[in-house]
């Protein structure tokens, strides 16, 4: 049903110097933000398919028009500077909203499918939490059927304790994994795939 469903997708506004950051050491600010657009607009084709309603959280503001259409997509912007925060707000909306399975995801995962994502709004039907492992250490999806606010707190994001730390705070719940994926944050994620390669030429 797709009134009970709702799909969150966090994304920064794309700006030079101000995207994959990290990637940007080796590869220049230029580049970087053309591989963030590119992961953007392919996120943007994979959340389109999936059979729930959905909306986007802007890091800066709202632009009034880009790929984001709000034929398929309702926009809002995060509050605060904690990505634990503007997470924990974003689900608390949602429920508040009266959607029983909330899932977000970010913006940074080339290997992402609607599959997985359908895969956990079905898993909900079963379970407490479902998380999509990153393999470096943290997750590219959350889906909860009720908030969990510890998850939240506490945590150093974008390091490799984040995943296992979150896994402790739900040891007293039901929590099913995805299947784990490759984050785009640094050279070495995307030095060897196919997807990126022209991004690489000089």
């Amino acid at each position: 049903m797709k009134e009970k469903n709702i799909l969150i997708i966090f994304i920064r506004n794309p700006e030079l110097g101000k995207v994959k950051t990290r990637l940007a050491k080796d590869i220049g600010d230029k580049k970087a933000l053309e591989i963030y657009i590119f992961l953007l607009e392919h996120n943007a084709k994979v959340a389109k398919r999936v059979n729930s309603n959905k909306v986007v959280y802007y890091s800066e503001e709202i632009p009034k028009k880009d790929l984001w259409n709000l034929e398929h997509f309702e926009k809002k912007l995060q509050c605060s500077s904690d990505l634990g925060e503007r997470m924990m707000h974003a689900f608390d909306e949602s429920f508040k909203e009266g959607y029983q399975n909330v899932i977000i995801i970010g913006s940074d995962i080339y290997d992402i499918t609607e599959k997985h994502i359908e895969e956990a709004f079905q898993k909900l039907n079963n379970y407490d939490a479902v998380i999509g492992p990153a393999t470096d250490g943290g997750y590219y999806l959350l889906g909860l059927k009720r908030m969990y606010p510890k998850i939240f707190q506490q945590k150093k994001w974008g390091t490799d304790t984040v995943l296992r730390e979150t896994l402790e705070d739900l040891k007293t719940i039901n929590v099913a994994l995805l299947e784990e994926l490759n984050d785009v944050d640094v050279y070495e994620d995307i030095e060897e795939h196919p997807a990126f390669q022209k991004f690489l030429k000089d």
